[in-house]
């Protein structure tokens, strides 16, 4: 699984002088949020007249370069960094998106996906609206620019609101002004802090502390926050009884030193490792993760069961997006050369590996297989999800239901596919309790089947806010 991306916004103090230090501010954020999307990455910044951009196919690291980003002088700025769920691989995709109208600019970067973006396209086609990429946040940004030639910015976010189905968490630029934007679910994390006398929005906490900052708060499901003249100012525009959190964020995509609607992400991940520890107990000799993701799971698992915590595989950190080789034998090394086992570790060893999900199950199986040729006597593998049975529409970039092994097979058969002693996904309600939440306040559809928002031939857990009922 992957997430899709992760959004910047930084707006300094007026009354100083215009410098290149909000975009070099937007390029360590965004090395922060890398984890969320390594297929491009874009910073535009402001001089209140022009918008000056640089985008590019690639890491953050690759793609800027001091020089450029020296050229980018302004006080305002909004980066991002991608990977696609909806639209290709392609520079044309590549956000931030700059849209420039009669009135003004807007700069728009999103995090999440739009359930009716396809219907939204074919209506402003209709009007002889152009677009130039197939991104369904080009989408957005059209049917902004339509209400801000007739009605102010934040009415203007509040009729797009209106309009959407799905995820979205947004940083916006409209002359001048950042605006903050989060869907009436809160589906995506979305943050703010102060930074170097200003303001800053992030999809996570980590970017704030990279730049030395503080974090303020969490923007509310439905809130829309403006940033200018040094203060900023909120607009709640909807009122969901129960948010709809994505529990991916705090399983799998977001760091664990992160702060997310007030929870610590990796306090959670380690209370998932105890509760995993007491509805799967295993006498086992050692507890090891399935690096990075399952350390801190792993690590809950251990002193809940008072096994020790060793290490029975190491990753190879310098290895960067996934990448295919032809033919089996070359398949088999490219993994290899991601992890590899500790044999002094795990020989002669009952090992429980502890992993963040099962998804389609052959990474599962290539990872026990390593560990048994290594010499364990036991593998046992323990999950800190729930059975993953159905797709994601809304911001993670995962396996069709066809695909996912957990969707038509029983817990002993996927047991017997990947090759383990025995197999203990966490439930539901250990979860939850790990989060601290009900599970009528996080979005579990990938879990249930069932989604917050109407999806054609899904399962809906309850009626949508009607659109005009804000």
């Amino acid at each position: 699984m992957k997430e899709e991306c992760g959004v910047a916004g930084i707006i300094l103090p007026d009354n100083r002088p215009q410098s290149n230090s909000v975009a070099f501010k937007l390029y360590y954020a965004l090395y922060a949020l890398q984890h969320r999307g390594q297929e491009s990455t874009g910073i535009m910044v402001y001089d209140g007249a022009t918008p000056l951009s640089i985008k590019g196919m690639g890491l953050v690291p690759d793609v800027y370069t001091k020089e450029s980003l020296g050229r980018l002088i302004g006080n305002i700025g909004v980066g991002h960094v991608r990977y696609s769920t909806t639209g290709g691989s392609k520079i044309e995709n590549c956000q931030p998106f700059i849209l420039k109208f009669k009135g003004g600019i807007v700069t728009i970067a999103h995090n999440g996906n739009l359930v009716n973006a396809m219907k939204l396209k074919d209506e402003l086609e209709c009007e002889g609206r152009i677009f130039l990429s197939d991104s369904d946040t080009e989408v957005i940004g059209h049917l902004l620019v339509k209400e801000l030639i007739r009605h102010d910015p934040v009415e203007s976010i509040r009729n797009v609101m209106r309009r959407l189905v799905g995820s979205y968490s947004l940083v916006i630029q409209i002359d001048g002004a950042i605006y903050a934007v989060r869907d009436p679910f809160g589906f995506k994390p979305l943050c703010f802090g102060e930074v170097d006398g200003g303001y800053g929005v992030f999809s996570e906490s980590v970017a704030i502390d990279t730049l030395n900052g503080s974090l303020i708060r969490d923007v509310k499901p439905g809130e829309i926050i403006v940033f200018k003249n040094g203060n900023f100012e909120s607009y709640q525009v909807t009122n969901e009884p129960h948010p709809a959190h994505c529990v991916f964020e705090f399983i799998y995509f977001a760091r664990p030193d992160s702060v997310i609607d007030g929870k610590l992400v990796y306090k959670v991940r380690e209370r998932i490792g105890r509760e995993l520890a007491r509805e799967h107990p295993v006498d086992a000799d050692i507890i090891s993760p399935v690096p990075d993701s399952g350390i801190t799971s792993a690590i809950g698992y251990a002193r809940e069961s008072g096994t020790e915590y060793l290490e029975g595989l190491m990753k190879n950190r310098y290895i960067g997006r996934t990448f295919i080789l032809p033919g089996q034998e070359m398949r088999e090394t490219a993994v290899r050369l991601k992890m590899n086992a500790i044999h002094d570790n795990v020989e002669g060893k009952r090992v429980v590996l502890v992993d963040d999900s099962i998804v389609r199950g052959t990474t599962s199986r290539r990872i026990i297989d390593m560990v048994r040729k290594a010499g364990a006597s036991e593998v046992h593998a323990r999950v800190g999800s729930p059975a993953i049975i159905a797709p994601c529409y809304l911001g993670i970039d995962m396996a069709t239901r066809q695909e996912l092994i957990a969707s038509y097979k029983t817990v002993k058969e996927v047991e017997g596919l990947i090759n383990a002693d025995s197999l203990g996904y966490l439930s539901i309600d250990g979860l939850m309790r790990a989060l601290g939440c009900d599970k009528n306040d996080m979005c579990v559809g990938c879990l249930t089947g069932e989604y917050p928002v109407e999806i054609p031939g899904e399962k809906c857990r309850k009626k949508q806010t009607h659109l005009n009922d804000f």
